[in-house]
């Protein structure tokens, strides 16, 4: 509601209690005028009903007990208003037993069943017999206090026989048999229940107290109101009892009979002790009625003693027979078990086979368990003593360590229970060997189990713990072995296992123990610098790790294997230059920092290798961009925003086209990107593999068409190392063929040289794949042929049919001899083989001329022929001929 207050609303038991002060205060000045009458108890009643069962049907939970309570209320009531009635149709006239007194009875029933129904009762009717006897036997004694005290000077002044004067009796001692009977139910009562259980006990002794006061009022033909009031306050503290406590929850746990312990004794013998002193003194006589009811009372008495001593001497056999069995059981078991007094004094001692010979303890019996313990646990185990005493229910359990007699602290679990008053009961568990399991855990999941170094999960976390330190600086270096996979492949990776361990053991000796050296994974290895005292000292290190790394062949069986690093260098420092993009990729101090190593590490591998690099700002930018352009490359895609390019290659001789060679091309929100700038990152991601699929069915398609149309021309497509060492290769090339149409025998796929080269050095899944693609009939190409160290070398073992001349070879034809000499020999080599050479990159009619000279009978480039689409070959070079310069069109 706004701009005005809500209005509050009163609470549930506002109105029943409400009701009962009333009638409270109408009771009162009813009482100080000598207006009571019963028509008072009748509103009192009916008013704790309403209460109770108006609370019964309010509140949650169970509201069993308040029914019946409503009802003895209710009843109360009625009783009141038929002996109201009863005075008014038949006054003067006073009966022994009424229509009231029915009802009256009527309520004790009720009241007795509220106390009943949340008690789980017992089954055993040897405890019903004995909660029996406990009743009648304080019954009695009350009786006969009452006796003794009231009611035996009344009878000796009335004419009434024995059974006329009991019968005058009749609601007190049914008080008395109520509230003897209900006393070990309030005692069980449950915890959520306890509250109202004593609640309604009190508006019940208030109840008796009212109806003992008016019988003595009337044997005594007196007047007085005061059995009047304590009836209607008991009636209205019975209706005030929901409003004070909770219900039970349903099918929450329910109350239990508790016997009344000493009282039945106690009382018994006050009761005695009153009837002697009067008897020996003569002061008043006994009647025979007290006497033959004290005297059953007496030999009830007597048998619930014997019943009780035999329960005694059964609980201390079970009690002996529980000490043999926990004795024979602590004998039994590899546990240290313990019995201490509260102070923590050692009573008992039971120690197994292991304790006695691994683990030799001294002397303990009589001695403090704290002489036992590690200084920093006793405290603990002093508060465990304690809350024993308190707390006996559950047990507890801490770790705590104890001193063997050679002085070292042996890791235990102990558990605390309450053995008997003033006693504890240990159990010491020794944790030696799982202390020993979770220290060898630990060092599994945080060090390598190949080299022993800390892995990469303990790196990350030391260097944020560095970093964190106040203060502190650090620097990070990471390594790479170059060329370690060819170890794997070549000589196997047991033999690859071997140069790892020894990279290891070469780093962690050239380290200064006060930094960390771990497997980063693979063959990558990190080195945390924790205090640098100059930047240039880090450098340093590193680079003396690089000699470390690369001076000495690293020894395999009888083979030496020569390897070197790429090593990358990066400081705490470097991440305050790159916050920007840390926070953009939600990146810690630590995570920056280790990534800023590695992409130092990975930038000394592109540059070949052997070498040490400093972070620099500049590289993780790179590394971002690279990041958008695959990203944007998976995009293009699935859009299928590439297109095929096709540059002819011509007969140098007639400039006759006699292929095409098919380049991707990439249209990026209308702006060709360079292929240098995307082939490289599809090459590193992996896209090149799908990428390079697609271009392959693009391009035969189209060279499929033209020869379907007559014209005989030959398809070349580049292939990376990535896309050869896909194991679906060859079933990728065959499918583009089969879908397309293309013969074999037309498509040629270029390859780089070093990928041919370590086929044939050995590595056979290379060698498995190219056999594969040659099986299908395809043709294969050296593309960029002349750029590596063994090209010559291995020419005449490479399974190819085609050399594609490098174009730096070709840029140098006129200026640089020795390039001119280089590119001869290839020519002349190649026609040697029998291989078809053609000369890449020519740029003007001068190379064209001298490449046509050596004997070079085919070439491409800007100068013969741009790369154009499709719909452009159609229409410029579909009659086949390129016209060259200074070369005759046949």
């Amino acid at each position: 509601m706004t701009g005005e207050e809500a209005p509050r609303r009163l609470p549930a038991q506002a109105l029943p209690l409400t009701i009962v002060a009333v009638l409270g205060g109408l009771y009162a000045i009813g009482a100080l005028f000598g207006w009571t009458s019963d028509w008072f108890a009748a509103g009192a009643g009916a008013a704790a009903c309403g209460s109770l069962w108006y609370a019964a049907w309010q509140k949650p939970g169970d509201t069993a007990s308040w029914r019946w309570f409503g009802a003895a209320a209710g009843l109360w009531g009625v009783g009141a208003v038929v002996r109201a009635i009863s005075q008014i149709v038949l006054p003067g006239q006073v009966m022994t037993l009424s229509l009231a007194d029915l009802f009256h009875v009527a309520a004790i029933v009720a009241m007795a069943a509220g106390f009943v129904v949340p008690t789980r009762l017992p089954r055993s009717p040897r405890q019903w017999l004995r909660h029996t006897a406990d009743s009648y036997v304080c019954g009695v004694a009350l009786f006969v206090l009452g006796w003794d005290t009231v009611f035996g000077r009344l009878f000796r002044m009335s004419d009434e026989s024995p059974a006329q004067f009991l019968s005058e009796l009749l609601f007190p001692l049914l008080d008395v048999v109520l509230i003897c009977a209900l006393l070990p139910f309030v005692l069980g009562a449950a915890r959520r229940q306890r509250p109202t259980t004593v609640i309604a006990y009190v508006a019940l002794l208030t109840i008796a107290a009212g109806d003992v006061v008016s019988t003595v009022v009337r044997l005594e033909s007196g007047t007085s109101v005061l059995g009047d009031v304590l009836r209607f306050a008991g009636l209205l503290l019975l209706g005030a009892v929901p409003w004070i406590g909770t219900a039970a929850r349903r099918g929450g746990p329910r109350g239990r009979m508790v016997g009344p312990g000493i009282a039945p004794a106690l009382l018994a013998g006050a009761a005695a002790m009153f009837v002697a002193g009067h008897t020996l003194t003569g002061s008043r006589p006994v009647e025979p009625v007290v006497l033959i009811v004290a005297g059953t009372a007496l030999l009830v008495l007597i048998a619930r003693l014997t019943d009780l001593l035999r329960e005694n001497d059964r609980l201390k056999s079970e009690i002996r027979a529980g000490e043999e069995h926990f004795r024979a059981l602590a004998e039994s078991v590899e546990d240290l078990v313990l019995i201490c007094d509260e102070p923590g004094t050692v009573q008992y001692v039971n120690a197994g086979e292991q304790w006695t010979t691994a683990h030799a303890l001294p002397d303990l019996l009589g001695r403090p368990l704290t002489e036992l313990l590690h200084p920093e646990d006793v405290a603990e185990v002093e508060a465990a003593l304690g809350r024993c005493e308190q707390e006996a229910e559950q047990p507890l359990r801490l770790a705590c360590r104890l001193r063997t007699e050679d002085g070292t602290w042996l890791p235990t679990e102990s558990t605390f229970s309450r053995y008997a008053p003033g006693r504890v009961l240990i159990t010491v568990r020794d944790l030696s060997e799982e202390a020993a399991l979770k220290r060898q855990v630990d060092h599994l999941t945080f060090h390598d189990g190949l080299t022993g170094l800390p892995n990469r999960a303990y790196f990350e976390e030391r260097t944020r713990q560095v970093l964190t330190r106040g203060g502190a600086t650090g620097a990070v270096i990471f390594v790479d072995l170059d060329g370690f996979t060819a170890v794997n492949d070549s000589a196997g990776h047991a033999a690859g296992d071997q140069v790892l361990a020894q990279a290891a053991r070469r780093l962690r000796a050239a380290v200064p123990a006060t930094d960390t050296v771990a497997r980063w994974g693979g063959d990558e290895f990190a080195v945390l610098v924790e205090a640098a005292p100059d930047a240039q000292s880090v450098v340093d290190l590193a680079e003396r790790l690089l000699r470390v790394l690369s001076g000495e062949p690293y020894r395999v069986g009888e083979r030496g294997i020569a390897l070197t690093a790429g090593i990358g260098v990066a400081f705490a420092d470097d991440d305050l230059a790159s916050t920007t993009e840390a926070h953009s990729l939600d990146e810690t101090g630590s995570a920056s920092l280790i990534r800023n190593g590695d992409l130092a590490m990975t930038r000394a591998k592109e540059l070949g290798g052997g070498r040490v690099e400093v972070f620099a700002t500049q590289m993780h930018a790179a590394v971002v961009r690279r990041m958008e352009l695959s990203s944007d490359l998976q995009r293009a895609l699935a859009a299928e925003e590439f297109e095929v390019e096709f540059q002819p290659v011509v007969d140098l001789a007639d400039g006759k086209v006699t292929g095409v060679e098919a380049l991707a091309r990439w249209r990026r929100d209308g702006r060709q990107v360079p292929p240098e700038e995307f082939l490289g990152t599809a090459e590193e991601s992996g896209l090149i593999v799908q990428l390079g699929a697609w271009v392959l069915r693009e391009a035969c398609a189209e060279v499929a068409r033209w020869r379907a149309q007559g014209w005989e021309i030959g398809l070349s497509v580049n292939f990376t190392a990535r896309q050869i060492a896909s194991p679906k290769i060859a079933g990728t090339v065959a499918a583009a063929l089969t879908e397309t149409g293309l013969p074999p025998h037309a498509l040629t796929l270029e390859v780089k040289e070093e990928v041919l080269v370590e086929q044939a050095q050995g590595d056979e899944q290379h060698a498995a794949r190219l056999a594969a693609l040659r099986d299908l009939g395809v043709r294969l190409a050296i593309d960029d042929f002349g750029t590596g160290y063994a090209s010559l070398a291995f020419l005449g073992q490479l399974p190819v049919d085609v050399i594609k001349i490098d174009p730096s070879f070709t840029a140098g034809l006129e200026e640089d001899e020795t390039r001119a000499l280089l590119t001869r020999t290839i020519i002349r080599l190649g026609s040697d083989l029998g291989l078809t050479v053609v000369a890449e990159g020519i740029e003007s009619a001068r190379q064209q001329e001298i490449l046509r000279e050596m004997g070079c009978h085919r070439g491409q480039g800007f100068h013969v022929a741009r790369p154009m689409s499709a719909a452009r070959v159609d229409a410029e070079i579909r009659p086949g001929v390129v016209p060259l310069p200074g070369v005759q069109a046949g």
